[in-house]
């Protein structure tokens, strides 16, 4: 099969869908590989490095699209890609945020067969294809080291001639792959880490990892069947925020990372609880690219109210674009195996994996979570 890699045309995207090292794993299936010249330039991978394996350099980038059975990239398609890739070809990458009756209906039009890596089920077969999990282990890894650099304080603890300085006291908020990470960061530099989650099986790791569990009224079904968190009731938010506030006011850091798949953003910290909080505060909202868990939360924006920086990160990932674009590759080529097993590369729908990730095929969307928003967006 041929295979293209575009260059990332979002802004501030550093990532490249592919590295170097798995072009030479797809090359040795029997694969052709074109890289768009400069795709892996912001991430340290000149072109040479793929020639060396043996890609193919394209500059043409519509000679590429044109070309390719098989488009992969990591930010989602924007309608000016999607119009030069070829009718029947197939894409590979994140989706979720651009799917709309627009975009769907070019894509149908065309015939194009499109898998959303954010949809790929998180079981424990699918654990080497999940990019949410990689790319959340490098938010959370981010997030920390952030906090640090907008905290007026040192994080470890120092005994120093001019006396002890105590060690930052540091809240994490939501225990998935992001929080853990951060929870692990701010622990290897010297914090005093708390956490909160609502699912109860998440105890454990916290504590495994140095850091204090808040108790809570634990719900036992907070996750869904894939593995994300559930939309709770208001009546529990309210008790949720309630513990969130009583924590955040005693902590220096807060790193909140709790999202619901496909939907807003919980606020979990409310302006009046920012204005209790510490003066030199400072809260990492991971979950800006979703409107944030803090209600003055400004995406893509560091700002300062109350006392509190408040910093709505974006795109985390992309500022580490060497290991970020290393753990897609691996990720986004194992899911590609995974899909093309087969002798005769026929995707196999009775799969959960395919069936799960599949948004449109054979000119129609085949994905139900997708189908149904589509619906409820045009009932709106």
């Amino acid at each position: 099969m041929k295979i293209g890699i575009p260059k990332e045309i979002y802004k501030g995207e550093k990532r490249v869908a592919i590295v170097p090292k798995t072009v030479t794993q797809l090359l040795k299936d029997g694969h052709k590989v074109s890289i768009e010249s400069g795709a892996g330039a912001n991430a340290y991978f000149p072109d040479t490095e793929y020639e060396q394996v043996g890609a193919v350099i394209v500059k043409d980038v519509q000679l590429l699209y044109s070309g390719a059975d098989i488009i992969m990239k990591i930010q989602p398609p924007q309608i000016e890609e999607i119009e030069m890739m070829k009718n029947s070809s197939t894409y590979i990458g994140f989706l979720s945020s651009v799917l709309d009756s627009k975009f769907l209906d070019l894509m149908n039009k065309k015939s194009i067969t499109s898998f959303a890596m954010e949809f790929i089920p998180r079981i424990s077969r699918s654990q080497s294809m999940d990019a949410l999990s990689s790319m959340a282990s490098i938010a959370g890894y981010r997030a920390a080291l952030i906090a640090a650099q907008y905290l007026g304080k040192f994080f470890p603890l120092l005994m120093t001639a001019a006396g002890t300085i105590p060690p930052a006291k540091v809240l994490i908020v939501g225990a998935g792959v992001a929080g853990l990470q951060a929870i692990a960061t701010a622990r290897r530099l010297g914090a005093k880490v708390e956490a909160f989650d609502t699912r109860p099986a998440v105890r454990e790791q916290v504590e495994s990892l140095g850091a204090q569990f808040i108790e809570m009224e634990l719900v036992a079904d907070a996750e869904t069947t894939a593995g994300y968190a559930k939309e709770m009731t208001e009546e529990f938010m309210k008790k949720e925020r309630k513990i969130i506030g009583e924590r955040a006011a005693q902590n220096h850091v807060v790193i909140t990372t709790a999202q619901l798949f496909g939907k807003r953003a919980p606020i979990l910290i409310t302006e009046e609880i920012v204005k209790k909080m510490q003066k030199g505060s400072v809260i990492i909202d991971l979950a800006a690219e979703q409107g944030g868990n803090c209600e003055i939360t400004e995406p893509g924006k560091n700002i300062c109210k109350h006392g509190v920086t408040i910093c709505g990160v974006l795109n985390l990932p992309s500022t580490l674009p060497i290991d970020a674009s290393a753990m897609y590759s691996r990720n986004i080529t194992q899911f590609f195996k995974h899909l093309y097993m087969a002798d005769d590369r026929n995707l196999d729908f009775e799969d959960k994996i395919t069936k799960s990730s599949c948004v449109t095929y054979n000119g129609e969307i085949v994905n139900d979570y997708v189908s149904k928003a589509i619906r409820k967006g045009a009932e709106t």
